[in-house]
């Protein structure tokens, strides 16, 4: 069930409390393919939902929506009114403390502030 949303949160939509995250519901959420793409590319930062790319812009407005909805709904994203936009971020921190290791199981390990992610020469 979700709840009335916590102060850290954008209040407009309903999001769950970080001890209300349920595993079933966001790995629900996670296993669709363009969920996931989107997760990933949110993960480095927030986004404006009409610039994710993962949405893609052809893809009906009901679809991209819903898309935000379930992640919204399992507590993987928050969903803020950025103008007449909507900008998604990761609650990194929440699933964290929920379900430690489970983000970087499923999206692999964020890279160090001094991995660039560049190939090195040995």
């Amino acid at each position: 069930m979700i709840s009335d949303v916590p102060e850290t949160l954008p209040p407009d939509l309903p999001h769950p409390a970080r001890d209300e995250l349920e595993l079933t519901q966001v790995l629900f959420a996670l296993s669709d393919p363009v969920r996931l793409a989107v997760v990933r590319e949110i993960a480095s930062g927030p986004l404006e939902m009409v610039n994710c790319a993962a949405l893609r812009p052809d893809a009906p407005k009901s679809t991209r929506s819903h898309v935000a909805k379930v992640l919204r709904e399992a507590g993987v994203v928050t969903s803020a009114p950025a103008g007449r936009c909507r900008l998604l971020s990761l609650r990194r921190d929440d699933l964290e403390a929920r379900f430690p290791g489970l983000l970087d199981a499923v999206l692999g390990p964020r890279p160090s502030p001094i991995d660039d992610g560049a190939p090195t020469e040995s």
